[in-house]
């Protein structure tokens, strides 16, 4: 795994017609109620009915919903499958799968792996950026492809992009992509996000060895889609 170095990126019949046949016109009388007294009018006009009660309440259901929404990194921990990392401090959080352990890389913030396969891993880090937004340092594939190459993998491995996009997320912008990065004797298979809050440049990279990418992708997958910039404290 490549430690974090300055990032420079520059630069879609009418229908047939048929015979008329004579209308018959229906009168219909319909009986009139009794005026209701003052007292009663006002009753009625002033309770809702049974839909806007229904109306009202969902509305209300659908505020408390979004008020309290968990963050990503809780739902996709909620199932003990995975275990959640919120840093208030450095601004992110994320989850890693259970049973991945801890370890001191230098250059990274943190990272997370398989002691079994080391090459399925997670690892952030951050560098400062005077940019505001990811989108100011050009669309999603150029950003993708330099960062792929220049610092998510050694100059010697061959990398290729599979995909980048961009996400929103609270108003904010991220970039997703996925790669390559061959070795003389093996492929990593990874997924990267990025984006760019309080004065810094995060990026956060996943993957596992080729062979094991089938098994792995859905968890490397929700891993990147749990990243999330939280409030600073």
């Amino acid at each position: 795994m490549a430690t974090a170095t300055s990032l420079s990126l520059h630069g879609h019949g009418l229908p047939s017609p048929t015979a008329k046949t004579p209308t018959r016109r229906v009168l219909s009388v319909r009986a009139m109620a009794p005026p209701k007294a003052a007292g009663e009018a006002a009753a009625v006009e002033s309770s809702p009915s049974p839909r806007r009660q229904v109306l009202v309440a969902g509305a209300a259901v659908a505020a408390a919903a979004l008020v309290s929404r968990p963050a990503p990194a809780a739902l996709a921990a909620a199932d003990g499958k995975f275990m959640p990392v919120i840093d208030r401090k450095a601004g992110y959080s994320f989850v890693y799968p259970f049973g991945w352990q801890e370890v001191s890389v230098q250059g990274q913030d943190k990272v997370y792996k398989d002691v079994i396969e080391p090459l399925e891993s997670v690892s952030i880090n951050m560098i400062p950026t005077t940019k505001e937004d990811i989108r100011d340092l050009g669309p999603p594939d150029q950003v993708a492809e330099a960062l792929v190459r220049k610092v998510l993998s050694p100059p010697t491995q061959k990398t290729k992009l599979i995909e980048a996009k961009e996400t929103d997320i609270d108003g904010r912008a991220y970039y997703t992509f996925e790669f390559t990065a061959q070795a003389p004797n093996f492929t990593r298979h990874a997924l990267g996000t990025i984006t760019i809050a309080n004065g810094k440049f995060y990026t956060l990279a996943t993957g596992a060895n080729e062979r094991r990418w089938d098994k792995m992708k859905d968890r490397l997958h929700t891993i990147v889609d749990s990243f999330k910039i939280e409030t600073k404290v």
